[in-house]
């Protein structure tokens, strides 16, 4: 599984984290969690990898008509683990990084999309909201694998933030600042168990 986890994150312009609860009304496809992956890598300043993931995430693709979509994520800061290593797991939780006692969620909101964009490829724009900090930032979008992403094969996406943009500006002595985000989403259609 490590070799789908690597490098993630993006973002939006002022579309609020809030998902509205007429999506399901408009046509919304869920995020199948199983299989699905969404993780993260951290560097030393010694140059040790440090690969986590979020194991529990939720989250649903809407059509906004006109061919327009947004997908809203939610990633579990509760359960997020460094692969191999519970004490950093434990850290990675704790009040210095993610701070999942007060903050138990990642999420990301996208812009509205061209439904083009998980075929050919190409930047999404969204919000991303870690310890209750928004930001804009931008997912990297790699070409699809297959005639129907999401469906047949996971749509995968990349992105780089900074640490200190979101107040998980600790441990300098021993992290590099980049924090580098990978998904790989996969949906399943309305009424699909």
């Amino acid at each position: 599984m490590s070799h789908r986890l690597a490098r993630w994150c993006a973002g939006l312009l002022v579309l609020p984290v809030a998902w509205p609860a007429a999506a399901v009304a408009q046509g919304a496809m869920s995020i199948d969690a199983e299989g699905s992956d969404a993780g993260f890598l951290l560097r030393t300043r010694w140059g040790q990898r440090l690969e986590g993931r979020f194991p529990v995430l939720s989250g649903e693709v809407r059509s906004l008509g006109g061919g327009r979509k947004q997908v809203r994520l939610d990633l579990s800061t509760r359960d997020v683990e460094i692969v191999g290593n519970p004490r950093y797991s434990r850290l990675t939780r704790g009040e210095a990084f993610f701070d999942a006692g007060r903050h138990p969620h990642v999420v990301f909101v996208s812009e509205p999309f061209d439904e083009g964009l998980v075929q050919a490829g190409g930047d999404l724009v969204g919000m991303l909201e870690i310890r209750g900090v928004q930001r804009r930032e931008v997912f990297r979008i790699e070409p699809a694998a297959c005639e129907r992403p999401v469906l047949d094969c996971p749509v995968v996406a990349a992105g780089t933030v900074d640490r200190g943009d979101y107040a998980m500006d600790r441990w300098g002595f021993a992290l590099g600042e980049r924090v580098e985000f990978r998904l790989a989403l996969r949906g399943r259609e309305a009424g699909t168990p």
